[in-house]
């Protein structure tokens, strides 16, 4: 199927402006119920980036099992145990 990129869609059609809104607003939810079962990492008042008291959680408590170890700063750590019994929990949230 014939794709075409558009730089700054977001701007140029209205579906993907839509689309973009929508997308935000349902991770900013999830990351104000993330808040709740991960507490330490301010995720409600930083919806995920890493801001510095997101960077500040995770120097002092280490991973929650939502963390991509993909991410830079998260890459040469381990995810903690102190979250394995909320990992449940996550997964229920996320169904």
């Amino acid at each position: 199927m014939h794709q075409r990129v558009l730089v700054s869609a977001d701007r140029l059609c209205a579906s993907v402006a839509a689309a973009s809104v929508i997308a935000k607003v349902a991770r900013d939810r999830l990351m104000e119920e993330y808040d709740v079962l991960y507490p330490g990492y301010d995720l409600a008042g930083n919806k995920g980036y890493a801001a510095p008291e997101h960077r500040a959680g995770i120097d002092a408590i280490g991973l929650s099992p939502i963390h991509r170890l993909s991410f830079a700063p998260c890459r040469n750590r381990q995810q903690m145990s102190l979250w394995q019994d909320a990992g449940a929990e996550c997964d229920r949230i996320s169904r």
